[in-house]
């Protein structure tokens, strides 16, 4: 059937390992964090930079970061960016193995809520469905009396060869804002890369493409109308904290979300669950 184990990083941080006739995967205390998933017989579908020391405090620059209760920057000065989720420590609520598939939920404990930013009565859990094919869930519930409203997204970083030779298709009519301009229509299918690119995609289909020198990535959304689409180029990247400065050459984002429009307004009681799946083609 497989092992599921927890284990410590040498830098102290504590993750759940899982190897399993279909796959092998390591997933993160710290964030609910997913940094490696690898299908039997085929290459990882998560990157992570080599630059990245696995320090506590730090959320991971690659495999999937929880950007919640927020995306981006907050509306209030001095938020942290992405919200304060990522570097939370999660709980491993439960392990279920059926058919050689491993099912994961970790819990964000009321402890490690942080009222100062986030001062409503929530529940969220993080569900990962690891077999051939990597499925992502972020669950939110209302256990307050007052409507909350959030937006969200599964940070996900993707390994490539060339940033220069890769397609990303699964956009015709969709709409986009890049730095904070438009909306601008998106005409062709297909994306390709010549510079920084930092899209906030909506009225988008629910399953987009990677198209690698390797092989081809399929990333599909769940009660998600919208995604980001991110490289960093080359000023950026010179920039950003554990990336180096060609890490943008064979790293991309494509990111389930719930923003801008598509941000998830939950009534008393009511539950939402954003969800993403990622295999190799």
């Amino acid at each position: 059937m497989g092992s599921v184990t927890t284990k410590r990083h040498p830098n102290g941080l504590d993750y759940v390992a899982v190897d399993t006739a279909l796959c092998q995967a390591r997933i993160f205390m710290q964030g609910a964090q997913i940094d490696q998933f690898i299908p039997v017989g085929k290459a990882p579908l998560l990157w992570v930079s080599s630059a990245d020391d696995y320090q506590p405090g730090n959320g991971i620059r690659g495999g999937i970061p929880i950007c919640w209760p927020w995306f981006g920057m907050s509306d209030t000065p001095g938020f942290p960016q992405h919200g304060f989720a990522r570097n939370k420590t999660w709980s491993l609520e439960s392990v279920k193995m059926r058919n050689q598939l491993v099912d994961l939920v970790f819990t964000l404990p009321d402890s490690e809520m942080d009222k100062q930013y986030w001062p409503h009565n929530t529940q969220v859990k993080v569900l990962f469905t690891l077999g051939e094919t990597l499925s992502v869930s972020i669950v939110n519930t209302n256990n307050g009396n007052d409507n909350v409203i959030l937006t969200q997204a599964l940070h996900s970083y993707f390994p490539i060869e060339d940033i220069h030779q890769l397609k990303v298709s699964g956009f015709s009519g969709s709409q986009y804002i890049e730095f904070g301009e438009g909306p601008f229509k998106q005409v062709d299918d297909t994306v390709k890369f010549e510079r920084e690119t930092d899209r906030v995609y909506t009225q988008l289909g629910d399953t987009q493409e990677l198209h690698t020198q390797s092989g081809t990535i399929v990333v599909g959304r769940e009660n998600s109308q919208s995604a980001v689409l991110w490289n960093p180029w080359i000023d950026k990247s010179m920039r950003l904290s554990r990336f180096n400065t060609d890490d943008y050459l064979t790293m991309v984002c494509l990111e389930a979300a719930n923003v801008l429009d598509d941000s998830v307004t939950l009534a008393p009681g009511q539950s939402h669950t954003l969800t993403t799946h990622i295999s190799w083609k």
